[in-house]
């Protein structure tokens, strides 16, 4: 298996423009595409792979420039994470959630607050992961004096031990008051456990952890002045936004799939004996699904473009984002989810039908796309997405903001 190593981006200037961090994503990805198979089927603990994203600057690509950080948006971080995924589902995963939580100080905190998150995050190339699972039991949260205490278990912590630092989440003991806070992964009685061997998404260190007494000031929970929350409709974001890299994550591992399918196609499948043709790339059957999937798989990226744009005139003004405005944001992004999970599924599953029985060995590896795609794509019911959408289009219902929507 090759390592993947660093590179002489360590050296180079950072991209100055939104085309320029899609490109220096695409040449990422180059390096993981190489020994990708081997990788997923080894799934072992990507530290060198986090290392290429903090050595590329992609992790910074969210940070302010002042403080070395890349100065981009959402929808460029969203293209980026399509470019990776389109590699390595896992890695794109692994970049995808760290753009989160690096932003959820912003999400959730004051200007004081995320200011100097996001300055120490670009200048130390800060690698995040977060314990933040809803569906299990809260972590309960104490006070002692001028520290919180956070104490419980969460089933799954992307980035776990690839992480630098750790978003936290729980509920203060007692009240119904959640808070957030970022502590560093190494935190005494922050515990990541070696349970995660899913189907796909292997190497995503997406494992369980345990909270046993895990220390930070009150300062540090976000969003709170003289220990009381300051809210705001911008807090509602987080599902949106966090749909909308699921969305590319799929996308791109639907362009991977497909891209990686048709150089198989061009070089490896043979042409059915009784077909009549002498090459695999002008069967008719072949050509059709091509165009079938690719004109699909377009169409998908579009309408995930467009309302990554919609979106970014929300990030502009937090402070004016209205519950309407949100609403229908929401409704938008759970469209482009419905879309982007049925199209990536088809073409991660149909790949097979182009590239024939010799394909399907093990050393192709071309499993690991559908494996991946299949795994995320269980994150929530897309059916509860479409609702939203018909909802919305028969009564004018907006979503209420929850964890899921």
């Amino acid at each position: 298996m090759t390592a993947v190593t660093p590179s002489a981006w360590q050296t180079e200037p950072f991209p100055d423009s939104p085309r320029g961090w899609i490109d220096r994503a695409a040449e990422v990805a180059a390096v993981l595409s190489t020994d990708a198979a081997a990788r997923d089927k080894a799934a072992a603990t990507p530290y060198a792979e986090v290392r290429l994203l903090k050595d590329s600057g992609l992790v910074t690509l969210l940070g302010p420039a002042e403080h070395g950080g890349g100065g981009q948006n959402w929808p460029t971080a969203y293209r980026v994470v399509r470019e990776i995924s389109k590699a390595d589902g896992s890695v794109g995963q692994l970049l995808g959630y760290h753009y989160l939580w690096n932003w959820a100080a912003r999400l959730v905190g004051t200007r004081e607050q995320w200011e100097h998150v996001e300055a120490e995050a670009a200048r130390n190339r800060w690698f995040f992961g977060g314990a933040v699972n809803p569906r299990d039991n809260d972590v309960v949260v104490t006070e002692d004096g001028d520290d919180l205490v956070f104490t419980g278990r969460k089933s799954f912590s992307t980035g776990s031990k690839v992480s630098d630092v750790t978003v936290l989440e729980g509920v203060l003991d007692g009240t119904q008051t959640h808070i957030f806070a970022i502590v560093p992964s190494d935190s005494p009685g922050l515990t990541f456990h070696d349970d995660w061997d899913n189907i796909g998404q292997r190497l995503t260190e997406s494992g369980s952890v345990t909270l046993d007494g895990v220390r930070t000031p009150w300062a540090s929970a976000a969003g709170f002045v003289d220990r009381v929350f300051q809210p705001r409709v911008y807090n509602t974001l987080n599902v949106p936004t966090i749909q909308l890299v699921f969305v590319n994550l799929y996308l791109g591992i639907a362009a991977g799939a497909l891209e990686t399918a048709a150089t198989y196609t061009r070089t490896r499948s043979r042409s059915w004996l009784h077909g009549g043709h002498d090459n695999a790339v002008d069967e008719p059957y072949v050509i059709d699904a091509y165009g079938e999937l690719t004109s699909r798989l377009w169409a998908a990226e579009a309408l995930a473009d467009r309302i990554a744009e919609e979106g970014e005139r929300l990030h502009g003004d937090p402070d004016a984002v209205t519950e309407a405005a949100r609403g229908e944001f929401e409704v938008r992004v759970a469209a482009a989810k419905a879309v982007a999970t049925e199209v990536s599924l088809e073409v991660t599953g149909r790949i097979f039908e182009v590239t024939g029985a010799r394909a399907t060995t093990s050393a192709e590896g071309l499993d690991r796309f559908w494996r991946n795609v299949r795994t995320h794509t269980l994150h929530d019911p897309v059916a509860y997405k479409r609702r939203e959408v018909g909802r919305f289009v028969l009564t004018g219902e907006i979503p209420e903001p929850t964890w899921y929507s």
